[in-house]
């Protein structure tokens, strides 16, 4: 097994995630199976009970592992499938050594940092890089590891102590370590500043790391003279030395690392130069040209998507939501533009106390071709999410809720067209007299890390030729990953259905709804599970495809196409007229266009 560890210096946010996913997919594309580990070390046991706000989204794995959004970007780009194992946390750690010192395993030692915590952690690579996440049996040929934080953090010096003694141990010719650090350039002068990286490799090499390839973030291209001065100081070859400055999406980071030869740097110090094949991008190429011909100022057709949540201050709460959304709309090949819509705003008390707010809130969700309402927790908001669920569906305007967007979808109709003006979740009323929305029987109510449904789950399709089937190919059943404690109540579904809701997708007992349908209306989806958590390249989302095409008029050409999934990338750019093959993946290191993570995006601000 070979190892590349990937770390981070002077600021937090400089694109590690982006750049372990790159290098990952530049060395696939050499010939060689990769997985990827990240290593968080915050004492949580998991990402689980974190706030969107604190740490982004919390992405959920096929295992339901509640881990950290970078784990995200691995599978999108490398189109594996990873386990909770992956990723390491210090509250992973500390609670294994400490379950084994409760059994007696350590035979009376006095259990240290040194050696016990970093033998631990060095023992929980070696085992993680050994699962198999691409389908294939056996360990995968290189490891990619990520080290969150930034070199100098207190938290991180057992991880960074446990590593130095790693690469030790696992040989020269089997580690190699590439250090992202920032290099800025000041308006003043306009010139490159080479002493923050030059401080941070110095602060490395004194805890035991020393870097092979240094990956700089600037806002510029880096010239020879700069990655002189940076090898001098730094103990790295110039031609180590690669720059990673700001481009328009992140498609273009490992084209950028091949154009700089990082790939070869990278094979020489881990002995594979001699094995490895010519790097084929050729597809991602392609693909990365199409998004840029529909991001260019020229191009008109565009699609616009109201995203009604209460997490908006922090686009990174929804980050798989906006990849999966950017997937499908380059698949129908259209300009993304999502307009962020705080659901309080939309809210009769806004109006009295901000109507400006109010008035802006509904502007953008009036104006939008389709509207989606992610996941979330907490009663903030939900009567904006289901004032935005009752437009849908009153004007005919396409709409998929996510989690708790379709719980929300079944509230507002048991309101408006049952009748039923007080019903509710329990979540948020627990002793409303018409729950639509229960409490998970096998749930926990006194514990919440890692009490929820998670993972994939199975959902069979009772309604063969609704939507929701034909998206997925006319499938049986389809499996998805999940992330609730409340479901909609089995005992409503007579009359929710009488009055023109479908329950098309339910589990194997088919008690448990997963997918709701309103089959009068153009394109109304809810479903239970997170379908984002499993977009990848080449296969968009099939409810997000839905939603785009439904949104540009494209609806019943993608139900129609048998093979609108495709693996292939076709050239070109759709003007409406016929709907192309699609797939899928996007999101960038900072946009030189004014957009967001590949995204044009309209009002936010930030909310609490």
């Amino acid at each position: 097994m070979k190892y590349v560890l990937v770390t981070g210096g002077v600021v937090s946010g400089l694109g590690k995630g982006v750049t372990a996913s790159s290098i990952g997919l530049l060395l696939k594309s050499c010939g060689f199976r990769v997985t990827s580990i990240k290593i968080d070390p915050y004492l949580n046991t998991d990402a689980g009970t974190m706030s969107p706000f604190e740490h982004g989204e919390v992405f959920v794995l096929n295992d339901g592992g509640e881990v950290d959004l970078d784990l995200g970007n691995y599978e999108r780009f490398l189109d594996i499938t990873l386990t909770s194992d992956n990723n390491i946390t210090t509250g992973k750690i500390y609670q294994s050594v400490i379950n084994k010192e409760r059994r007696g395993d350590y035979l009376g030692k006095t259990v240290q940092v040194v050696p016990h915590i970093t033998d631990a952690i060095q023992e929980w690579i070696e085992r993680a890089a050994k699962i198999p996440v691409d389908g294939k049996e056996g360990p995968a040929d290189i490891c990619v590891i990520e080290l969150g934080g930034t070199i100098g953090d207190i938290e991180s010096m057992p991880f960074i102590e446990a590593l130095g003694q790693f690469s030790y141990r696992v040989g020269t010719g089997n580690f190699c370590l590439v250090h992202v650090s920032l290099v800025p350039v000041l308006n003043v002068v306009g010139e490159p500043k080479t002493k923050p990286t030059q401080h941070s490799v110095r602060g490395l090499r004194g805890l035991g790391l020393t870097p092979n390839i240094l990956a700089c973030r600037s806002t510029m291209a880096l010239d020879d003279n700069v990655k002189q001065k940076l090898s001098q100081f730094c103990h790295v070859p110039a031609q180590n030395i690669v720059t990673l400055y700001d481009v328009p999406n992140i498609w273009h980071i490992p084209l950028l690392l091949r154009d700089q030869k990082a790939h070869e740097a990278i094979l020489k110090g881990l002995n594979l130069l001699g094995i490895a094949k010519k790097p084929d991008l050729t597809e991602w190429t392609t693909r990365t040209k199409v998004y840029d011909k529909l991001h260019e100022p020229s191009f008109t057709f565009q699609v616009k998507i109201a995203m009604v949540g209460k997490y908006i201050g922090l686009k990174d709460s929804y980050l798989s939501v906006l990849k999966a959304l950017l997937h499908a709309s380059v698949g129908c090949r259209r300009k993304l533009i999502v307009e962020w819509v705080e659901a309080s705003h939309l809210e009769d008390i806004t109006a009295k106390e901000d109507p400006d707010a109010y008035k802006a809130a509904w502007n953008r969700l009036k104006g939008a071709d389709g509207i989606l309402v992610p996941g979330g927790f907490g009663d903030r908001g939900v009567q904006g999410k289901i004032l935005a669920a009752k437009y849908a569906r009153e004007s005919k305007v396409p709409f998929l809720g996510i989690c708790l967007g379709m719980q929300i979808a079944v509230i507002e109709y048991a309101r408006s067209v049952l009748g039923l003006h007080d019903a509710n979740t329990e979540e948020f009323d627990p002793q409303t007299s018409n729950p639509c929305v229960i409490f998970m029987p096998e749930g926990s109510k006194t514990h919440m890390g890692g009490t929820m449904r998670l993972g994939s789950r199975r959902t069979y399709f009772k309604v063969p030729d609704c939507k929701s089937a034909k998206l997925y190919g006319d499938a049986t059943f389809v499996d998805e990953r999940h992330r609730h404690r409340y479901e909609v109540n089995p005992d409503m579904i007579s009359k929710l259905e009488a009055a023109g809701l479908s329950f098309v997708g339910r589990d194997e007992s088919g008690r448990r709804m997963e997918i709701v349908e309103l089959p009068s209306h153009p394109y109304f989806i809810g479903v239970q599970f997170h379908p984002e958590f499993k977009s990848r390249p080449g296969k968009p989302s099939a409810l997000f495809s839905g939603l785009i095409a439904a949104s540009c008029g494209q609806l019943d050409l993608l139900l129609n196409k048998s093979d609108h999934v495709s693996n292939g990338v076709t050239n070109g750019i759709n003007t409406g007229k016929a709907l192309p093959k699609v797939w899928q993946n996007g999101n960038c290191l900072k946009s030189a266009n004014g957009s967001l993570n590949g995204v044009y995006s309209n009002g936010n601000g930030v909310h609490h």
